[in-house]
């Protein structure tokens, strides 16, 4: 055997972190899944990986900080190849708490009565688009601005 090939009985067992991520479809390329490893943005059974060339197992747990939010993930499977993303569901269980992705997660911070309203001394709620010139123009009148 040469050095880069892989046991027979290993392969089935054992898969790259970096491949396991790529078709898991958890990161659009293996190199973007490379960079999330050796940025220390995936732990394994709680310990953080700093090499893509790193092993998951089936039955292992990965905690995979991605876009703000932290995913827990049971491994179910290896993946032989990158599929559609149905077939790639299957390599993985999410452990993390359902939460709708388009409600911004809930603030333990209580907000003034004006900003619960979404109204009021020029606030805007986030995500409203750009104001209208009415608006702008009273955003600029409370901000003091004259032209």
């Amino acid at each position: 055997m040469s050095g880069g090939e892989a046991r027979p009985d290993e392969a089935r067992t054992t898969q790259r972190v970096d491949k396991w991520l790529w078709f898991a479809r958890l990161v659009k390329t293996r190199t973007l899944a490379a960079d999330l490893v050796t940025s220390g943005k995936v732990r394994l059974n709680r310990v953080r990986m700093e090499k893509p060339s790193q092993t998951v197992r089936i039955d292992d747990v990965l905690t995979v900080t991605l876009n703000r939010r932290i995913r827990l993930l049971k491994v179910q499977g290896l993946g032989e190849r990158r599929g559609p993303s149905a077939t790639a569901s299957l390599l993985y269980e999410e452990l993390t708490a359902a939460s709708d992705p388009l409600k911004p997660a809930q603030s333990s911070l209580q907000l003034p009565s004006w900003q619960e309203s979404g109204v009021g001394h020029g606030r805007r709620l986030p995500g409203s688009g750009r104001p209208t010139k009415k608006e702008r123009r009273d955003i600029e009148r409370l901000g003091g601005k004259s032209r």
